[in-house]
């Protein structure tokens, strides 16, 4: 099936055009700065030609015309495209799984709004563009979090009155569920079915792990929002919830000051004083920048302390997998968080760990007790994937 996926953010469209069957992409870029001034289409075919046009973009609308149009004009039939994707940021309590677009699960994606409101509003009215444009192609909603909702209620649940989480709907959502799913999958195709209790490692600007055992995720680290778990580009990841309070009642700040700190000023940007990019941290420490190298042990140190926290949720742990930005980019990055495992037989061949590739590579020793793997994450596949499923 051809189909094409896309990722709305609030001022931001991403797309991929691909072939389920052979893997094939077809074309793919973004459409950013959507409602500002300077707003542009990166745009790049899978012969590697790429183009950037300078377009005004007023609305999704606009852009989501823009991206057919292109894909015209540099000779692909629209007509053949069987089905749209998008990728849904909080799928709440309505998206176990991935779900046909109808005006009923549409209204789902907005209903559960409040729990990622910058993302969720426009990834609805992304839909309903869609299906308003091109009302003869299918529609299909994957959620982030639908990986994550069938976890252990004492995984999920916290320990608030019942009342007020009932009412609320507060748990454990998690994210990157998409991408973890693909890592179980790639994984255990790549291995010949010889795993069984996994922990990925989605490490980028944005980073969660996920315990997945037989296929199923017994927990992760994201929680309600994506700010939970581990230290980010930008966001704090876990510290004591009083701290809000305190910085509200004692620091003078309001709601949007703290919620602005902890997802855009915080995480490894505010640690190094340098950058949010693990590649400008890593190059500071190797000039000798104290606060990038704190950045750096403080990142290896989280990272593997919730590693083992997801191991114990399996009771023990055969499988780790790195991926994503620095996951798959960073041998560095990836070296100093397996050191930190060593006391649990963790042992990296830092040669095939210095290795780049495209394809899933094993870079943990012969004699390391669990498997370190580097598998580079494919998100639109697995999205393509669920439209295959549910309209092929």
């Amino acid at each position: 099936m051809i189909v094409l996926v896309i990722n709305a953010g609030s001022s931001s469209l991403k797309y991929q055009l691909l072939d389920t069957t052979t893997k094939k992409v077809y074309a793919k870029g973004n459409c950013e700065r959507i409602g500002i001034d300077g707003s542009f289409i990166g745009h790049e075919e899978n012969d590697g030609s790429k183009q950037k046009l300078e377009v005004a973009l007023p609305d999704h609308k606009t852009a989501i015309k823009h991206v057919f149009d292109i894909l015209a004009e540099v000779g692909f039939d629209t007509d053949k495209i069987e089905g749209i994707g998008h990728r849904v940021v909080q799928g709440g309590w309505y998206f176990p799984e991935s779900k046909v677009v109808t005006d009923e699960t549409l209204g789902w994606v907005r209903e559960v709004a409040p729990l990622a409101p910058l993302h969720n509003y426009a990834e609805a009215d992304v839909i309903e563009i869609c299906r308003e444009m091109f009302p003869s192609i299918g529609n299909v909603i994957v959620a982030d979090t639908s990986f994550h909702y069938n976890m252990p209620e004492k995984a999920w649940r916290y320990a608030l009155p019942r009342d007020v989480v009932d009412k609320l709907h507060i748990r454990k959502y998690g994210a990157h569920g998409t991408s973890h799913r693909y890592i179980w999958k790639t994984t255990s195709e790549f291995l010949n079915g010889d795993v069984h209790k996994l922990v990925s490692c989605h490490l980028g600007s944005g980073a969660s792990l996920s315990a997945i055992e037989d296929g199923h995720d017994m927990d992760t680290t994201m929680g309600l929002t994506p700010l939970d778990g581990l230290i980010m580009g930008t966001r704090c990841g876990t510290i004591d919830p009083a701290t809000v309070c305190y910085l509200q009642r004692v620091g003078g700040y309001s709601v949007d000051e703290v919620d602005t700190m902890m997802n855009k000023q915080s995480g490894l940007l505010a640690v190094s004083g340098v950058s949010s990019d693990s590649r400008d941290i890593e190059a500071g420490a190797h000039n000798g920048d104290a606060n990038c190298q704190m950045a750096l042990d403080m990142f290896y140190y989280r990272t593997s302390q919730l590693i083992a926290e997801m191991a114990q949720s399996m009771h023990g742990f055969d499988t780790m997998v790195f991926t994503a930005g620095i996951g798959e980019n960073s041998a560095e990055m990836r070296l100093g968080v397996a050191k930190e495992l060593e006391w649990l037989g963790v042992k990296i061949d830092e040669k095939a760990n210095e290795v780049r590739s495209d394809e899933p590579r094993v870079i943990s020793t012969e004699d390391s007790k669990v498997k370190v793997l580097v598998v580079p994450t494919n998100e639109e596949l697995m999205i393509a994937l669920d439209v295959e499923a549910l309209l092929g």
